[in-house]
C-alpha cells in the first residue's frame, strides 16, 4: 500500500508509491551515457590556456603557477555585481534592484574529469574554496543570502560540461530558506531543541537510512526524502551558518561528500545530479534553531503535473532500500 510520510524539516508530505516503487539498482537505467571528452578542449573557457575567454579571475588556488581551482565571475551573471541596492513599491508591486554576486568555481583544470572522479586532496581544496567564497560573499553589505551549488548533467541544468560549481549571492533571503527557518523556529519554540539536531540523532539511531558516517558528519537519505537517493549531509556539531565551519569540519566534509558522490556515481552509472549548501543567512549565523547542511540530489526521476499542481512529491524509491543500496556500493 502507498505511504505518505511527513518531512519534519520542510513540513512537506511526500507520497511513497509502493505499487510503483522500483528496486534501487533499476534507477541506474536513467544514467545518461557520457561521451568521451579530451583532457583539454580548445573551445572550453574553463580549460587551462583559455583563461582569456572568462572575465578576469577573482581567486585561484594555488595563487601562483598552474591553478587547481579557479574562480571567475559568471560571464552571463544573473545579478549585477556593480549595482546599488534599491527598493521600490507602488500598490501591490514590489521591486528590488537585481544586485548581487554570481561566480563560477572551476573545480579542476582537466576537461575530462568530474567531481566524483577527483582525489581526496582535490576535493578538500574545492570545499575550502566553497567556504572562502561563501564568507567573502556574505560580507558584502548588499547580500542577504548566499547559495553555493553545482549542476552536473543536462537534467540538472548544466550548460558547460567542464566540472564546475556556482555561487549566487542575493539581496533577499529566498522564500524557501525563510520558510524552513520559520519551521525550525516553531519547532524550537515548541520543543526547545534544534529540529536538525533531533533528526540527525534519530537517523543515526535508526541507522537504516544512513549512507556514510564520519567523525563530524552524517550522510543519510531522509525518512521522507523528496526523490530517490536524495541525500542530506549534516554536521554533527550544531551551527547555523556554513561560514562557521572549522578547517577540520571542511576537511571531513570533503571526505564525506566525495564518498557519497562516488557511491552514487558507481551505483547509478554517473547520473545527473544537483548539489547545494543550505545555510542560514549571515545575519542569523548564531541562532540556536537552524543548522546548515548539504544536499545531494541525483536526477533519476522527473517532476510532472502532480508535483507542479499540488506541491507534493511522489517518490518511487523507498529511503531504507536506496540507502542500503548506496551503503553496499564501494566508494573506491
Amino acid at each position: 500500500m502507498p505511504e505518505i510520510r511527513f518531512n519534519v524539516v520542510t513540513q512537506d508530505w511526500i507520497v511513497f508509491a509502493g505499487e510503483r516503487a522500483r528496486r534501487p539498482d533499476q534507477f541506474a537505467e536513467h544514467g545518461i551515457e557520457r561521451q568521451p571528452r579530451p583532457a583539454r578542449d580548445p573551445q572550453c573557457p574553463f580549460c587551462p590556456g583559455n583563461e582569456a575567454m572568462t572575465p578576469p579571475e577573482i581567486f585561484r588556488l594555488p595563487a601562483d603557477g598552474n591553478w587547481k581551482v579557479r574562480v571567475v565571475p559568471n560571464k552571463f551573471a544573473a545579478l549585477d555585481s556593480q549595482g546599488e541596492l534599491h527598493r521600490r513599491a507602488w500598490g501591490l508591486k514590489r521591486v528590488i534592484s537585481g544586485v548581487g554576486l554570481h561566480e563560477v568555481l572551476i573545480e579542476a583544470p582537466e576537461h575530462d574529469r568530474t567531481m566524483p572522479m577527483l582525489e581526496p586532496e582535490e576535493m578538500r581544496s574545492i570545499i575550502r574554496v566553497y567556504h572562502q567564497r561563501y564568507c567573502a560573499a556574505a560580507a558584502d553589505p548588499r547580500v542577504a543570502h548566499v547559495t553555493v551549488f553545482k549542476n552536473h548533467g543536462l537534467r540538472a541544468g548544466t550548460s558547460l560540461v567542464h566540472t564546475h560549481s556556482q555561487l549566487i549571492a542575493t539581496p533577499i533571503i529566498p522564500p524557501q530558506v525563510r520558510s524552513r527557518m520559520e519551521n525550525a523556529l516553531r519547532f524550537y519554540d515548541e520543543y526547545g531543541d534544534c529540529v536538525f539536531c533531533r533528526v540527525l540523532a534519530e537517523e543515526e539511531a535508526d541507522a537504516e537510512r544512513v549512507v556514510v558516517s564520519t567523525d563530524r558528519f552524517l550522510a543519510f537519505i531522509p525518512f521522507a526524502a523528496y526523490s530517490p537517493f536524495h541525500t542530506w549531509i549534516y554536521p554533527r556539531h550544531h551551527e547555523a551558518s556554513f561560514a562557521l565551519a572549522t578547517d577540520e569540519e571542511l576537511d571531513d566534509l570533503a571526505v564525506t561528500l566525495r564518498t557519497v558522490l562516488r557511491k552514487t556515481w558507481r551505483g547509478l552509472n554517473d547520473p545527473d545530479f544537483n548539489l547545494a549548501v543550505r545555510s542560514a543567512p549571515a545575519e542569523c549565523a548564531m541562532v540556536k534553531y537552524y543548522h546548515w547542511y548539504l544536499s545531494v540530489i541525483p536526477r533519476v526521476t522527473r517532476i510532472a503535473g502532480f508535483e507542479l499542481g499540488s506541491g507534493m512529491f511522489i517518490n518511487t524509491g523507498i529511503p531504507e532500500q536506496t540507502a542500503g543500496f548506496l551503503r553496499s556500493v564501494p566508494a573506491g
